[in-house]
Order: structure tokens, then C-alpha cells, then sequence
């Protein structure tokens, strides 16, 4: 059987009225249209639906029966309507996100909990990856937004400035770097280092910088995350690189110390880039506003390419 939902309306609008005149001028049709529309009903389900009399209808059993399913059709469809019309002014749905580790230590966290806090219907699918991977993960659209380090490549895509961070020097406590008001690049080469795995662009940088100089970078040894590195610097196995924000709140009771960075490079932008602003669901676009505050304009490419390549975690 075919039913179609403004017949069902009718018939359901018919037995609040008990009058089939009544019902029609309800749904803006005449009363012989409304008529045939029933008509049409009992000969689809094999069976009388209404008890016409002189100054009315009632429903018969198969009515009682057929309006109580023709309720539930119609409830189902408003639930229908107002879940999509829900996700069409974004507020349900999901955000495919890839984020480099410097933004989910130091930012990120608290500001999907400020975005959830206002739309818990929206669900946050959230990878981590190193810079150059997530500019890929954007181009490829297997994300819709992707926060990165300013310094990697997004030619071809828009980006909009995300946060600023630092970089710094991190050096066990009694290191004799610690006491120094700010370092350079050269100041470091004849150190050890601990360095992050998975293809880090700032230990790119410090080996071909030592390169240039005739040296070989020290690295003792490699970990996966900014809590690794943090713990082999504090055990004196060598000095580090890392954000900021990734240092400074673990400064106190520890044996480490945090030095500037004395080199333009020190300072970067973390940026968001996405393929088109005009192509992002309302929810992506939703989180891109309260993330960056939306009072700039997108960029085409990246204003940020390195010429040192550091940065891109």
C-alpha cells in the first residue's frame, strides 16, 4: 500500500471535525476533492473507513484502526522535520576536525568544551596529526577543518589565524643554558636533545641547521608526545624545543627551566585552513566562528611558508 501524507492528514483532520466540508476547507481544498481523497483511501486499504450520515461521518473500525497508525505517521514526520530543519541551522550533525598536538595541549580542549556546552548535539570527530598531514587530510576532504602550524604549506586553501604560540628552550634545572635570559639556534648545537617522533619539523630544522654548521645533532632520544619529552629533559637526558604552553604550567615543582627563543621563528601563528568557506556544512561553520572569533576574512594559501620549516607540530 502507497499512502501519501496529506491524505492521512486529511483523514486525520476529519475525525477531530466528524465533517468532511469542515476538514477540507481546513486544508484549503473543496469538500468533493477531500471526498475522493477518502474515497480513495477505502479502496487502497479494501475496507469503509467513515460512516457518512445526513449531518456528518463517524470512523468505523478499520477508521479507528487506520487513525491511530495515520497519528503515529504524523508524529514520526514532524520528529522528521524539526531533526532536519535542526541540522540545517547546524545544531546537530558532526565536525570531522585533524589538529596538530601543539593546539590540542595548549587550546583546543576548552574551546570544544565551550562550542559543545552550546551545541550538545553536535558531535566532535576529532584525529591528531602533524602538521603536513592534516593539510593533506584538508585537501583531501576527509576533514572539514584543520588546525595546523602556520609555518607548513596550505597553498591552494583558505586559513584563518587560529591562536599564536611560543617557542622555547626546555633544559633541566641546573643546565648551564638555565640561567641564560635568551638563547639563539647556535647557542644549542652542542647539546643533546630529546626529540618528538612521527616526523617532527622542528628536529628537521635543528639537524639541518647543525648540518650547515659542521655539526651533528645530539639526539639521545625520541618520544611520541610533549609528556615524554618534558619527563626525559627533567631525568638530564638533554634539552628540548617545545611550545610554551607545553612548558610553563609544569614549571613549578620540577627540575626544569624555560628559556626564550631569541629568532623570528620562535613565535607562530596556529592557523585553520578548510577548501572553501561557502562548501562548509552550518555546523563546521559554526565551530570556524567561535574559534576564530569571526572577524577577519579567509585567506587564500597560506601567508606562513617557513623558510626554516620549523614548527610543524
Amino acid at each position: 500500500m502507497r499512502h501519501d501524507l496529506f491524505s492521512l492528514d486529511l483523514f486525520i483532520s476529519i475525525s477531530e471535525t466528524g465533517n468532511i466540508a469542515d476538514a477540507a476547507q481546513r486544508h484549503s481544498i473543496v469538500a468533493s476533492a477531500a471526498s475522493k481523497r477518502i474515497s480513495d483511501m477505502e479502496k487502497l486499504v479494501g475496507a469503509k473507513l467513515l460512516h457518512r450520515q445526513r449531518r456528518g461521518v463517524s470512523l468505523t473500525a478499520a477508521g479507528e484502526d487506520l487513525l491511530v497508525h495515520a497519528l503515529r505517521i504524523r508524529q514520526s514526520v514532524e520528529l522528521l522535520n524539526a531533526e532536519m530543519g535542526s541540522h540545517a541551522s547546524g545544531m546537530r550533525g558532526a565536525i570531522r576536525i585533524a589538529a596538530n598536538p601543539s593546539s590540542i595541549t595548549q587550546f583546543l580542549p576548552e574551546d570544544l568544551a565551550g562550542f559543545v556546552s552550546h551545541y550538545p548535539e553536535i558531535r566532535i570527530q576529532l584525529v591528531e596529526l602533524n602538521s603536513p598531514e592534516i593539510i593533506e587530510r584538508v585537501r583531501s576532504g576527509t576533514v572539514d577543518l584543520g588546525l595546523y602550524s602556520g609555518f607548513t604549506d596550505a597553498s591552494g586553501l583558505e586559513t584563518l589565524v587560529y591562536r599564536t604560540d611560543t617557542l622555547v628552550v626546555c633544559a633541566p634545572a641546573d643546565h648551564r643554558l638555565a640561567i641564560r635570559g635568551s638563547l639563539k639556534l647556535t647557542d644549542l648545537m652542542d647539546d643533546n636533545f630529546v626529540g618528538l617522533q612521527s616526523g617532527s619539523s622542528i628536529q628537521a630544522h635543528l639537524e639541518n641547521s647543525a648540518l650547515k654548521n659542521g655539526k651533528r645533532l645530539r639526539t639521545i632520544v625520541e618520544v611520541m608526545s610533549f609528556d615524554g619529552v618534558r619527563r626525559m629533559v627533567e631525568a638530564r637526558l638533554g634539552i628540548a624545543i617545545l611550545p610554551r604552553g607545553v612548558v610553563e604550567p609544569y614549571l613549578a615543582g620540577s627540575a626544569l627551566k624555560m628559556v626564550d627563543i631569541a629568532e623570528p621563528w620562535a613565535t607562530r601563528q596556529l592557523r585553520i585552513a578548510f577548501r572553501d568557506r561557502n562548501l562548509l556544512s552550518a555546523q563546521a561553520q559554526l565551530l570556524l566562528d567561535m574559534l576564530c572569533d569571526d572577524k577577519q576574512g579567509s585567506e587564500n594559501g597560506s601567508d606562513g611558508v617557513s623558510d626554516t620549516g620549523i614548527g610543524n607540530q
